[in-house]
């Protein structure tokens, strides 16, 4: 198995839910695997499209697809179906997470600031 290519469990859970199965009208999906294997490496390796290996096929085509398929909100439809839930979309940003008090920043009694020169530090230890 490639290293960016899904599982033969996780693409029998995909298939079924891309466009272009077999019954389906419009193009046949023959090589859905092979582009959300693609859809794996740009995500994982956060490079630019026209990096893609040639194995995935030509980066542009791909591209295109993936718009379509964003623009369709396929990606929405994918995300809600697998998403688990007990659990809701996870946000967390500082106004949310607290610091212990000892995290503020506060100088500490008796120890010289760290950026003064050697000779203003022990300057400044004596006096205090």
């Amino acid at each position: 198995m490639e290293r960016y290519a899904l599982s033969d469990a996780d693409w029998q859970r995909l298939a079924p839910l891309l466009p272009g199965r077999p019954g389906t009208r419009g193009r046949s999906g023959d090589d859905n695997r092979r582009f959300l294997d693609a859809i794996n490496y740009i995500a994982r390796n956060g490079g630019p499209w026209r990096d893609l290996p040639a194995r995935y096929g030509n980066w542009n085509t791909l591209w295109r697809r993936f718009d379509r398929w964003s623009r369709a909100g396929l990606w929405q439809r994918l995300f809600a179906h697998f998403q688990d839930p007990d659990l809701d979309w996870l946000l967390l940003d500082s106004t949310s997470v607290r610091a212990h008090q000892h995290a503020a920043g506060a100088r500490k009694k008796g120890i010289p600031p760290r950026g003064l020169p050697r000779a203003r530090r022990s300057a400044a230890a004596a006096a205090g």
